[in-house]
């Protein structure tokens, strides 16, 4: 599908009724040049398809909407996405389960909610993402940037992400991970404590600059049976909105290297330029 066109969900009039533009077990898709407005729910679903190419995609819904996210990919194989514009409510673009093979270049992000790996084994499902690669991104006023969260009690893994040429402008949680995430239950008590968790190995953040909305710039909240593995950073410069403040780092159960961060991660080892 190429050549430009708009398509209009009027969603502020049908929020949280399903997607706007949903693909199932299609191959070899090409969409380009189309401008998304104010979907229903998601904008556009990929789901059990493989060797996708979205490019030069402007998506835009208003911040405060609900579930709107830009892209949204599940179960599915050698996906590109490239040049796109994406405002919403929700996350930019999210990977679900039994994603793999992704690459993600000169996306520019917010207001949302990020990249996102994830959500992934709620109810304690087994879920899988691996071999992603996001490159030469902005995110402006975004509520967070690159993002990893599985949920706690479910299984599986995140395998071989990499995240590099990355611009934050007032982002609230520019870095995060969280890999024990649980919800809180109706009557206020959060879930009980799993043995189970996904494994997250091999994720590369390099060459990340810009601004944090928040005082904790990089949240590596990492499971204390589980723990993050792997993970490297490297040329990381991350400073507050305001000059008043200092930024900070908050990391726990996270294991790798850590060269040129700014803040310091505190739990992730230090080694020389050129180690690499």
């Amino acid at each position: 599908m190429n050549g430009g066109g708009q398509i209009n969900g009027n969603g502020y009039v049908w929020w949280k009724s399903g997607k706007a533009l949903s693909f199932k077990n299609c191959n070899h898709l090409r969409l380009s040049w189309i401008h998304h407005l104010n979907s229903p729910m998601g904008h556009i679903s990929i789901n059990k398809c493989n060797n996708i190419t979205l490019s030069h995609l402007n998506i835009n819904a208003p911040k405060s909407s609900p579930n709107t996210d830009g892209i949204d990919i599940g179960a599915s194989n050698h996906i590109v996405i490239r040049n796109c514009i994406i405002a919403t409510g929700d996350d930019c673009i999210s990977m679900d389960n039994g994603t793999s093979n992704i690459i993600i270049t000169n996306i520019t992000c917010g207001p949302g909610h990020g990249i996102s790996v994830g959500s992934l084994g709620k109810n304690g499902e087994y879920a899988t993402v691996k071999n992603v690669y996001v490159s030469n991104c902005s995110f402006n006023g975004a509520s967070n940037g690159l993002r990893i969260k599985t949920w706690q009690g479910g299984s599986g893994y995140v395998r071989n992400i990499t995240f590099k040429h990355i611009k934050f402008r007032n982002t609230i949680n520019p870095i995060i991970i969280n890999q024990d995430y649980q919800d809180i239950m109706t009557n206020g008590i959060k879930n009980q404590t799993h043995k189970s968790g996904l494994e997250i190995t091999g994720v590369t953040y390099r060459d990340i600059k810009g601004t944090s909305g928040s005082k904790v710039a990089i949240n590596l909240d990492c499971s204390s049976r589980k723990g993050c593995y792997d993970i490297i950073m490297e040329d990381i410069n991350i400073t507050p909105v305001s000059s008043k403040s200092k930024p900070t780092a908050s990391c726990n159960n996270a294991h790798g290297r850590a060269t040129s961060v700014l803040p310091k991660v505190p739990c992730l080892l230090k080694k020389p330029l050129g180690f690499y």
